[in-house]
């Protein structure tokens, strides 16, 4: 199969060949990994019980795949990635705001992927074999699904799309296997080693769960999404059928993994920790399927979002082609590995990156989807270009490719999202107004969206797209 040549560039119709069934093939199968499955252990190790974990998470990933879903719609007219779309509300270059926001979701959740991959298969390996846990043991791992990761990522879509269709079928059953495995030592209480609640109340601590482990799930792809649509083609799917696919593949895909490390984290008795606890609690006959899902789960999802990181860095560096921006957001990739295996605690570490980017990540996504309600979903698919083509110009232009409105609406919801926000090691100053319930997400994108339904003006594709495309022609032949 040949590399994907395809950057952040308009994808012909004729390429997009991709249907509604493969949108939920990808984010079933590539969802279904130790990356995605850690964040059910979060609830567990907050302190609270089975019933309360699962309807934390449970509260969150519908809320948060109702808010995000929708997204997918967007690169389904523009046959681009979200980030560059986002310039009919950002303008040509207003859009880095949100490459860079999806630079550093896929760039977490590649890291956190090969982390805790590597982590269990060192486990793993360590018990079948006697291999030591130590630091040359973990740097040969690691590197070795970072090598396989960016394999996937560099050959593209249609490769990442024939893994996720495997994964799908072959994680489901490893799955199936994993709770006859851990069901014998499965317990409904909660873990005592947990210290109790996290936050000090039962309210305050179960709003964390929903968030950190329900709602951080579907808004990690606000920026994904696109990069699998802009493949469907609206001439021969509907709207209403890539809505629904996105609904399903989100919900299970999400839903599926985290539910199964929920119950696996009481199984194990995983309070403190998931990789070693998961890893010595399983029974001898479980151990290598637990290596085949360590090892192919972390593939197959770490090399999607290496991919949409490709994507998003093509998109800041036009210059650069995407196989070789791939390759340069590996290398910082795998470096964060490292430094999250020897200088971060798990749990920490995960619940503050989530709640950070989803703070930071939410108005962006509100005001991109406020723009696809005004446009009604009309945009100017040349004109999105500008940027890419290093020229100047076009209906997206706005004041020297930015549309101030937008951005500052962004910067004032991500900074009231960052006051308001609770973490293991800071707590906001907004905490105080909302009774110490951690409401960033909330808060960030309602003032994200009320300043942009205020100061944006209306969008330019409905003020004409046919006289935008001569201006867009005129601005790239003076360039």
């Amino acid at each position: 199969m040949p590399i994907e040549q395809r950057g952040v560039d308009t994808i012909p119709d004729e390429e997009r060949t991709s249907g509604p069934q493969d949108l939920v093939s990808i984010l079933l199968g590539s969802n279904l990994c130790l990356g995605v499955i850690i964040f059910g252990w979060l609830p567990p190790s907050f302190g609270l019980g089975w019933w309360d974990s699962v309807g934390s998470i449970v509260a969150g990933t519908v809320v948060g795949t109702l808010f995000t879903a929708p997204l997918a719609l967007v690169s389904l007219r523009t046959a681009t990635n979200l980030s560059t779309s986002s310039g009919a509300q950002f303008g040509v270059r207003g859009r880095l705001v949100g490459s860079v926001v999806g630079l550093l979701l896929a760039l977490g959740y590649t890291a956190l992927t090969v982390w805790i991959g590597g982590d269990v298969m060192v486990g793993v390996l360590g018990r079948l074999f006697g291999l030591p846990a130590g630091g040359g043991s973990y740097a040969v791992v690691y590197g070795l699904l970072a090598a396989a990761t960016v394999a996937g990522a560099v050959y593209g879509y249609r490769v990442l799309l024939a893994m996720s269709r495997v994964l799908s079928i072959g994680m489901t059953a490893l799955l199936i296997l994993g709770v006859i495995a851990y069901t014998p030592h499965f317990t409904t209480g909660a873990l005592p080693e947990a210290g109790g609640y996290l936050l000090g109340g039962f309210w305050p601590t179960w709003c964390l769960a929903a968030v950190a482990a329900g709602l951080s799930g579907p808004v990690a792809f606000i920026t994904l999404l696109g990069d699998y649509t802009r493949y469907i083609s609206p001439a021969r799917h509907t709207s209403r059928r890539v809505l629904h696919a996105t609904w399903l593949g989100l919900i299970a895909g999400l839903l599926v993994p985290q539910l199964f490390g929920t119950f696996t984290a009481y199984a194990a008795h995983a309070a403190l920790d998931y990789a070693g606890p998961l890893v010595q609690a399983s029974p001898g006959w479980y151990l290598v399927p637990l290596l085949l899902a360590a090892s192919a789960g972390s593939v197959g999802n770490a090399g999607l979002m290496l991919y949409s990181m490709g994507l998003d860095l093509d998109a800041i560096l036009p210059r650069a082609s995407r196989a070789r921006a791939t390759c340069t957001v590996a290398v910082v990739a795998t470096v964060c590995v490292f430094v999250g295996h020897y200088a971060w605690n798990a749990q920490s570490a995960m619940t503050s990156f989530v709640l950070l980017l989803t703070a930071i990540g939410t108005p962006w996504a509100v005001i991109t989807l406020i723009g696809f309600v005004r446009c009604r979903g009309v945009y100017d698919a040349d004109a999105l270009q500008v940027f890419n083509r290093r020229s100047q110009g076009g209906i997206y232009w706005y004041r020297a490719g930015w549309n101030a409105p937008a951005t500052v609406s962004w910067a004032m919801g991500a900074a009231v999202g960052l006051l308001a926000v609770s973490l293991p090691s800071y707590e906001g100053p907004l905490l105080s107004m909302t009774g110490g319930v951690d409401c960033s997400f909330l808060l960030s994108g309602a003032v994200g969206g009320a300043g942009y339904l205020v100061l944006g003006r209306r969008p330019a594709v409905q003020r004409g797209v046919a006289s935008s495309t001569s201006e867009t022609q005129r601005a790239s032949a003076v360039s």
